[in-house]
């Protein structure tokens, strides 16, 4: 009986094996994202060995909680680059966003007003970006790279100094711990209710880019912008739309970030848009554009956090390696995108 079970159970690995392989071999472009999900899960099985209490509730916990701004940041970069551009100014949106939207409440405006403000905010610098980029013919790296010194300069101006959030205030509870089970001892599952809308961001982004007209419009215009446009596909308008929708989610990751922290600064974000970048291409999204996966995004955002839940617990690394480390992943991720991308050709 034991040897039948273990016989079957090889079989059934061995079948899933063949159908990655399938799938794979079917659609190269996956290749990234399924090595993505493999670096996760190798991470995991190595913090468990090497440290203990990985794999628990609390430790998922964590990892959502301080990884929802970032994974909110990396869907609106998948819908970005996915054309072949970048967005360089969500850190700074980030920033000014969250400054503004915390003086205001302590100006005392409604917190459902405030959270608003925000959130338009980041729209406002995605409509400036997509109307430099597409009826000007600015460089993405440009026009956002303007967009992001113009954010830092107005974060400046409105404060250089920590803005805190009032310890009452409702938009505190986005941050608010919610006990989904009761473990042993600290081994709760929580999660927050900035958790449940970064889940709902990252399901609706799903839907647009796979099951919309306007998502088919943007894996087109990153395959060929001119065979779009030959296409009669509304090239112009979702050049557009790419960016206001990535400064709104960066509005939206602000509002989550100080919902958390309870804080806000001008230098909030510095680096953030690298982070996002690099979470988008680990979990599979290829840098010149037309192809890319939300939920490739998520996992590369979530590599990106137990790195750093890794690197704590080891306690001897120096923080400065995460920087290093994340750099050497991400060069390993830009080649095996190059290599799939030659085969594609």
């Amino acid at each position: 009986m034991t040897a039948l079970t273990v016989t079957e159970t090889g079989s059934e690995s061995s079948t899933f094996v063949d159908r990655v392989s399938r799938a794979v071999k079917a659609n190269p472009s996956v290749l990234p994202t399924v090595a993505s999900v493999v670096i996760f899960v190798g991470m995991v099985v190595y913090g468990e060995i090497a440290y203990g209490r990985i794999v628990q509730a609390s430790t998922l916990s964590n990892l959502l909680i301080n990884n929802a701004h970032l994974i909110v940041l990396a869907v609106a970069l998948t819908f970005v680059i996915i054309t072949g551009g970048i967005d360089l100014s969500v850190g700074a949106i980030i920033a000014v966003s969250s400054v503004a939207g915390v003086m205001l409440a302590g100006a005392g405006w409604n917190a459902f007003a405030v959270i608003i403000t925000m959130i338009l905010i980041g729209s406002a610098f995605g409509v400036v970006s997509g109307i430099l980029i597409r009826y000007f013919n600015v460089q993405p790296f440009i026009a956002t790279l303007a967009m992001m010194f113009l954010g830092r300069g107005l974060a400046s101006l409105l404060s250089t100094k920590a803005e805190r959030l009032g310890e009452e205030s409702p938009i505190r509870w986005l941050g608010q711990q919610l006990k989904i089970i009761d473990g042993p001892k600290v081994n709760d599952l929580v999660i927050t209710p900035a958790v449940i809308i970064a889940v709902v961001v990252v399901a609706v982004a799903f839907f647009v880019l796979h099951r919309t007209r306007t998502g088919r419009t943007v894996y087109a215009i990153g395959g060929s912008e001119n065979s779009a446009l030959l296409m009669g596909l509304p090239v112009n308008r979702t050049k557009v739309l790419v960016y206001v929708i990535s400064g709104t989610l960066a509005g939206l990751a602000a509002v989550l970030y100080t919902a958390r922290i309870g804080t806000a600064q001008n230098i909030t974000g510095v680096g953030w848009e690298l982070d996002a970048i690099a979470a988008a291409v680990i979990g599979g999204t290829v840098l010149t554009g037309g192809y890319g996966y939300v939920l490739g995004s998520v996992i590369g955002a979530l590599v990106l956090g137990l790195m750093n839940v890794l690197i704590t617990r080891d306690g001897g690394i120096p923080p400065e390696m995460t920087t290093i480390i994340t750099g050497g992943i991400l060069l390993v991720f830009v080649l095996l995108q190059r290599a799939v991308t030659r085969k594609k050709e």
